[in-house]
């Protein structure tokens, strides 16, 4: 057999390994999950070491090992600059200040999701259903996950991307209605344990275009475009100036922490003593995956006109791309287990953290005030597993409809939704962290603020005063709409507290 038929053979071989192992870890799982809060929380002891890897796991996902070095194949250093420097350093910041925080208030209300934790905060229900039906944006990360791991599938096994994609969305979906918080923490463990080797694996691999010292590595960029190698990039929507590449990905690393399969990682912990060497190794691990996206440039170097055999690559395909070109059948396996490992953390803790907030947050109060029902633990359960399958159908539509008709990459579908959760959601997770005073009603304005403001802008495609930026950007629009929700909130804080005082 030749090298290519090598590698698919051997990548079922491995795929096969990979589904029994996760399918041994999720009955293990299950055994456990006996009520809803199992699956949200986890009824197991587990390490901060591994919840740290954990999170780093589920933070990072296919986005940063396969889709965002696609934009730094297309546009250069000025993407390294702003997805590799300034978003990571801010999140990072952004997680320690906000995790410890959040799960001191958390584990003293006892929440199982996020909504939950607004809607107990502000003692307010209506807040918490507002909150879950935004979850519900998170849908479009999920897209971007599952895009990225049929793109990888299916070059990889030689089938259609319908094909992967079905398979995907099957096995993944089918063993989350069953193992939830308790499999989730060991599998991501595990997956983050690969991604680990891999992230070296792929930041080694350009190792030769080095030889001529870091001047020599930026020639032979120039020698493709010139403005690969400039700190901003015009022919980019997306890093045209500074604001775009520093501001703006300061503000969003800053709020990106606010997502659900994220912050609520800390809840995880049995007690606050472990709350340091949890984050220590989240930031550490965390770090070195978003340094990954720099393999986007060795990418560039060996496909210079952005063509495989004649054939354009779309952005999405890039590194699925260069993984199959650039390394030899068994490292190439090994490679391919750490993209799909990024797939797979993220995606269990998106579906887990989504149908836990529908479930808990949209369909039990429905229930219990329309038809008056009082729900056991083990039709709760048997909701969530529903809400799983719906979510499964959705999903596999949606990621259909990206595969055939993206705008440049599913990363800017995946974005806008996303981009305004977080947005929405920044300013009442700070403020009901280190603001006891803050009413519903000052939370509530800042959520609806962010909300319109973010789409208007995108929709809108606004441009931003003195800058190159417009609302196109969808980082441009959540940091506009986050500046605007803290403003607007923190007006209406401060005539509260005029009203009260008065």
């Amino acid at each position: 057999m030749n090298q290519n038929a090598d590698m698919i053979l051997y990548s079922w071989i491995f795929l096969a390994m990979l589904v029994a192992g996760i399918l041994v870890l999720v009955i293990r799982g299950a055994r456990q999950t006996k009520s809803i809060q199992d699956y949200a929380l986890g009824s197991f002891l587990f390490s901060p070491a591994a919840v740290g890897i954990s999170l780093a796991a589920s933070m990072t996902s296919a986005a940063t090992f396969i889709i965002n070095p696609g934009f730094i194949a297309l546009y250069g250093i000025s993407a390294v600059i702003s997805y590799a420097v300034v978003l990571p350093i801010a999140a990072m910041v952004s997680l320690v200040f906000l995790s410890k925080g959040f799960r001191k208030y958390g584990t003293t209300v006892k929440v199982m999701t996020l909504a939950q934790w607004m809607g107990v905060r502000y003692h307010s229900k209506a807040y918490q259903t507002f909150f879950a039906f935004l979850s519900l944006l998170l849908i479009t990360f999920i897209v971007l996950i599952v895009v990225g791991l049929t793109k990888v599938l299916a070059s990889t096994l030689a089938i259609s991307e319908i094909a992967a994609l079905l398979g995907i969305v099957i096995f993944i979906f089918g063993y989350m209605m069953f193992g939830g918080a308790n499999s989730m923490v060991y599998t991501n463990t595990i997956q983050g344990s690969i991604m680990i080797v891999v992230a070296f694996l792929l930041l080694g691999s350009g190792y030769e275009h080095f030889s001529d010292g870091i001047h020599g590595f930026l020639n032979k960029l120039s020698t493709i475009d010139p403005k690969l190698v400039g700190v901003t990039n015009t022919s980019s929507f997306l890093f045209r100036d500074w604001f775009e590449i520093g501001i703006v990905q300061i503000i969003v690393g800053v709020a990106i922490v606010c997502q659900p399969h994220i912050i609520t990682k800390s809840l995880l912990l049995k007690d606050d003593k472990s709350v340091n060497k949890f984050l220590i190794v989240a930031v550490v691990t965390e770090l070195l995956f978003f340094s990954v996206v720099i393999t986007g440039l060795y990418a560039r170097i060996a496909f210079p006109d952005l063509l495989v055999n004649g054939t354009a690559l779309r952005m999405d395909g890039i590194i699925p791309a260069y993984v199959l070109q650039e390394f030899p059948v068994f490292i190439g396996l090994i490679v391919i287990l750490g993209l799909i490992a990024a797939g797979l953390s993220t995606l269990e803790g998106l579906i887990q953290s989504l149908s836990t907030t529908i479930t808990n947050d949209l369909i039990k109060p429905a229930l219990v005030k329309f038809k008056g029902l009082t729900l056991s633990d083990n039709e709760m359960i048997k909701i969530n597993r529903l809400v799983i399958v719906l979510l499964a159908i959705v999903s596999i539509y949606l990621s259909r409809q990206q595969l055939l008709f993206p705008k440049l990459s599913v990363a800017i579908f995946a974005q806008n939704g996303v981009y305004a959760f977080f947005a929405a959601a920044f300013f009442p997770i700070l403020f009901g962290m280190f603001s006891k005073q803050t009413p519903a009603h000052a939370a509530i304005a800042a959520s609806v603020t962010a909300v319109v403001v973010h789409f208007s802008m995108y929709y809108g495609q606004i441009p931003v005063p003195f800058t190159l930026a417009t609302g196109e950007n969808p980082g441009v629009a959540a940091a506009i709409a986050i500046v605007m929700s803290l403003l607007i909130g923190s007006i209406v804080l401060y005539f509260s507290k005029e009203v009260t005082n008065d």
